[in-house]
């Protein structure tokens, strides 16, 4: 500190600061965010937090100093977070007779409050799932109002529920169910549903979550147009209710673990969980299962329609005995707030 002028110490002043964030950030995914629910909001932020200690890193080697030591360890000790947020290379393994495709969507009721000022987001939505044909498809925030065709699937299992607004989850498949059932979570309009599906001789367990919103803002375009207007008492206002999500998330991810640990067959979970893939709840949800992207995308893999974050909060897991041959998000496709993703799978060959 001595050798540095008064710019370079107020620099590794914030640098110090941000270092310690970051290592509590590390930390967060393995505590209850009911024992510390504010902090839980820097997991949000991990990845801008990575990016802005590789900008000290460099900042500092490019001066010769020795705080690039402080970043630097920062850095190598997050390097299993990187693939969280970003793949450098996608993987997509030739197509194969027994491979199957399985999409999970946020459809945000299929437009139906008008909060895309389009009249044919349901004949859109029609066309691409066609396109794209895949063999089970999960979505979340299903609305029966809709204009969709799901003739190509045979099986579904639907679970809506609701005073004003009826909205759940679904199930679409190719392949016949043979048991379904869904998962209420207390004093909440969110829930999960399964459904157990039977390919050849092979049965297979499908949920599609949706988790508690930590309720930035009503409609994510209002905050992206007013966020250099927002006072102290909204930014407290948003605290308070993000923090009661993240305890409400937590409850509710605990309950979904619960639930897949008493199943015998191999699983699929497919949904909006609404957190980040540093958080207590992707920890708990994912447990030993595979992050499709992790195996198989590219890039960000953005699946939620925010100008300035690329927020992955949309994710397929799936069974260490499934091999992922492709994983794409399909963040072109803007016909609701989160975008498409979906995955081809096989299960491994048996050597």
């Amino acid at each position: 500190m001595k050798n540095l002028n008064w710019f370079n110490k107020a620099m590794f002043f914030l640098n110090i600061v941000l270092t310690v964030l970051t290592f509590v950030a590390y930390v967060l995914p393995f505590l209850a965010p009911k024992l510390f629910p504010l902090l839980s909001v820097l997991t949000l932020v991990l990845p801008l937090m990575l990016i802005l200690n590789l900008l000290f890193f460099i900042y500092w080697v490019i001066q010769f100093k020795r705080q690039m030591l402080l970043s630097g360890l920062v850095l190598l000790l997050g390097i299993t977070f990187v693939n969280k947020f970003y793949k450098f290379s996608e993987t997509n393994l030739p197509i194969e007779e027994q491979d199957f495709v399985v999409m999970s969507y946020n459809v945000r009721l299929f437009n139906l409050y008008d909060w895309i000022k389009r009249d044919n987001i349901s004949s859109e939505i029609s066309t691409f799932i066609k396109e794209q044909n895949p063999d089970i498809l999960c979505i979340q925030e299903y609305s029966k109002n809709n204009e969709v065709d799901f003739r190509i699937y045979k099986y579904k299992y639907i679970f809506v529920e609701g005073k004003n607004t009826k909205l759940g989850q679904a199930i679409f498949s190719k392949y016949p169910i043979v048991d379904e059932g869904n998962i209420k979570f207390p004093n909440s309009t969110n829930n999960a549903v399964f459904a157990d599906i039977k390919r050849g001789k092979d049965t297979l367990r499908v949920y599609s979550i949706h988790l508690q919103s930590i309720k930035i803002t009503p409609d994510v375009h209002e905050i992206d147009e007013n966020i250099q207007g927002v006072t102290q008492m909204q930014s407290k206002r948003i605290l308070r209710r993000m923090t009661a999500s993240f305890k409400t998330q937590q409850q509710q991810a605990e309950i979904i673990k619960k639930h897949k640990l008493d199943c015998n067959y191999p699983v699929i979970i497919c949904g909006d969980l609404n957190n980040s893939a540093f958080s207590y709840v992707y920890r708990n949800i994912k447990g030993d299962l595979k992050d499709a992207f992790e195996e198989a995308g590219s890039g960000f893999g953005k699946s939620y329609d925010f100008k300035y974050y690329p927020g992955r909060i949309d994710y397929i897991f799936t069974d260490k005995i499934f091999a992922v041959k492709q994983f794409y998000t399909f963040s072109d496709f803007i016909n609701s707030d989160h975008f498409p993703v979906v995955t081809r799978l096989a299960y491994k060959t048996k050597e």
